[in-house]
């Protein structure tokens, strides 16, 4: 049987919505040029679909720190959450926070994986990280 640390499932979560944020973040630019569309901001229902990425990180995050011993796994889990949040929250005020969106979004796929060695990859080898 598998062994398996106990938040794997929110490490994939949050690789998954990091990168469906950085596809949707260069795709929708994209699709919209020549149209009538003016933003690349597109609504599910009433919500802005970069706060539905920041939800699906923010629990990620979240579940994957959950108990967890190393400091450095849950600074750059947390840090670059708060990066990615606060560049998609304002965005539309510079551009330069379309880039650190971009920059927060790889953190957390780097975060996330990084997790995922120490947890799964690390404990089978001979020595030992945390």
């Amino acid at each position: 049987m598998k062994a398996e640390h106990s938040h794997s499932k929110a490490d994939y979560i949050g690789i998954l919505g990091s990168v469906l944020c950085i596809v949707h973040c260069l795709l929708m630019p994209a699709l919209a040029f020549g149209t009538t569309m003016t933003a690349h901001h597109d609504h599910a229902g009433l919500i802005s679909l970069d706060y539905l990425f920041i939800l699906i990180n923010g629990v990620a995050v979240y579940f994957a720190t959950k108990n967890h011993k190393s400091v450095a796994v849950r600074t750059i889990l947390w840090g670059s959450l708060a990066l990615f949040s606060v560049s998609l929250i304002f965005e539309a005020a510079h551009p330069v926070f379309t880039w650190l969106g971009y920059i927060g979004s790889g953190l957390l796929i780097i975060g996330h994986l990084i997790n995922l060695y120490i947890c799964q990859i690390a404990p089978k080898m001979k020595w030992k990280v945390s």
